[in-house]
């Protein structure tokens, strides 16, 4: 029987499945598949997909605190900070924090260079290069052998380690660009997805594998991520600006609330409301004294923590969307659930987004039997076309059928080139009555006055026999009243800086 592919809403009942050892499998170099606005739609009704949610789903799961009741004693509820001592690492969860603190020691090796700038600092180009060229090496250090070795003796060049090694690489963030974004920590999840699949991480009780991925693997590799934005400036990559949820990341937000969330039994029992009896308000991420307080314990404010050390005013003005989330009155759980659906919509449905994601073997770029057609969106429905990025040059066609129309502007009209005469903007202190003027065409362009210039003539003030020459202040009650200092009329709308209300729903 097929199994179902996974939706955001639903529970993480189902784990990723590992592949067979016994049968052969054929390694493929992974490559960038999604050229345009309708390979992305047919990325949500992948196999990649699929394997993707299903593990993100298997992670966010395990991450829920568990209660249990021994007969005769009272309720246990077991939660899973940071640096808990109830969650154990595996031998290849441990081998991979050597992989990272290894990275974390080339930084060493590559200082930034010194001077103001502007952009991201070339040294992460020689950091970068290094970690190039070292990469088979760490995977063959670090990586348990049964992983490197699966499916050898096919008779293909390409090998495991081959496809674990591009999307270890593509993990760190874009050298070309000098920037870091949440596609990148996409390529993180597939490296640990991949080793999932060849059997890489131990057989135990359903979500003790996956709690010591979360905590010993992905917070140190955060970590790491984040010592480099601050070490070589790198850029956000295709970020919204403060309309989005945060500049580089978006899984610490997902496990971190889960981490608040209520106890459950089971995982058939997630919860859609509440938190735990002593966690934080969730409204307690503009209080920099709470996020100082829980960042060590908790990779919601983890994450929240390294918003303040890199950017400095009120936080609901720098990040209005955590802090309209922080406004929500139904506790963790329902934040959590809310988390899962804005990563499938702002992450894995976004052409800027997964655009580099490759995809190989393990991720393959085949359609799902058991996908349903995805629901058109504002962000399945807005995506670049082919012929946009013909036009522009970039990127290589996809080799899909009929082009699909650019999407236009809010404010574009049906009028295929512009009128042949344009009108001038009437400034914000021209009377009514003046209207708008027609802009001279090139030829026809009038002389500019100076300020300074003589005044148009104007008609004598006894009549037609009068010949003396008008006052100034007569001169001055003729012309039209001064417009009012722009900068004072700006002052005068300057928004009251108290904080806004939040999102209470």
């Amino acid at each position: 029987m097929v199994s179902k592919s996974p939706r955001p809403e639903d529970p993480p009942t189902t784990s990723l499945k590992c592949l067979d050892p016994s049968a052969q499998h054929v390694f493929i170099s992974p490559s960038k598949k999604i050229n345009e606005g309708e390979d992305v739609s047919f990325f949500l009704i992948s196999k990649a997909y699929k394997k993707i949610m299903t593990f993100l789903l298997q992670l966010n799961g395990a991450m829920y605190p568990r209660q249990s009741r021994v007969e005769g004693s009272k309720l246990s509820i077991h939660t899973w900070e940071l640096g808990s001592p109830a969650v154990g690492f595996s031998r290849t969860v441990i081998s991979l924090r050597k992989l990272l603190a290894r990275l974390n020691a080339v930084i060493g090796e590559t200082p930034p260079e010194t001077g103001p700038r502007r952009f991201g600092n070339m040294s992460f180009r020689k950091w970068y290069e290094i970690v190039e060229s070292r990469i088979g090496e760490y995977l063959t250090e670090f990586l348990p052998a049964q992983v490197l070795s699966f499916g050898h003796g096919s008779g293909r060049d390409i090998a495991a380690k081959d496809e674990l090694g591009t999307y270890l690489l593509g993990s760190f963030g874009s050298a070309q660009r000098l920037d870091y974004g949440s596609g990148h920590e996409l390529s993180f999840l597939a490296f640990l997805g991949a080793i999932w699949m060849l059997g890489g991480f131990e057989k135990a009780e359903p979500g003790v594998e996956e709690r010591g991925i979360v905590l010993g693997v992905i917070e140190p590799y955060l970590q790491l991520i984040r010592r480099l934005i601050r070490v070589y400036n790198l850029e956000p990559a295709g970020s919204h600006g403060v309309w989005g949820l945060d500049d580089h990341s978006f899984i610490p937000y997902i496990f971190g609330s889960a981490q608040f969330a209520p106890a459950i039994s089971s995982l058939e029992q997630i919860p859609a409301e509440g938190s735990l009896p002593d966690a934080p308000d969730p409204a307690d991420v503009a209080k920099v004294n709470v996020v100082e307080a829980e960042r060590n314990r908790n990779m919601y404010f983890g994450a929240v923590g390294f918003i303040y050390d890199v950017k400095k005013g009120p936080f609901w003005e720098h990040s209005p969307i955590l802090y309209d989330i922080s406004g929500v009155r139904a506790g963790w759980a329902k934040i959590n659930k809310g988390m899962i659906k804005m990563y499938n919509a702002e992450v894995l449905s976004k052409f800027p987004v997964v655009q580099h994601f490759p995809f190989g073997s393990l991720f393959p770029w085949e359609r799902d039997p058991s996908a349903e057609s995805p629901i058109t969106s504002i962000h399945t429905s807005s995506q670049p076309s082919k012929t946009s990025f013909n036009a522009g040059g970039m990127g290589k066609p996809s080799t899909r059928g009929h082009p699909q129309e650019g999407t236009k502007a809010p404010w574009a009209t049906n009028i295929a080139a512009p009128p042949p005469a344009s009108t001038g903007t009437a400034a914000p202190w021209a009377r009514p009555s003046e209207g708008l003027r027609a802009v001279p065409s090139a030829g026809q362009l009038p002389m500019t006055r100076a300020p300074w210039g003589e005044p148009p003539p104007i008609a004598p003030l006894g009549g037609a026999s009068s010949t003396r020459s008008p006052t100034a202040r007569e001169i001055n009650s003729r012309l039209p009243p001064r417009p009012p200092n722009p900068l004072e009329a700006a002052e005068k709308q300057v928004p009251d800086k108290t904080e806004p209300k939040r999102n209470e729903s």
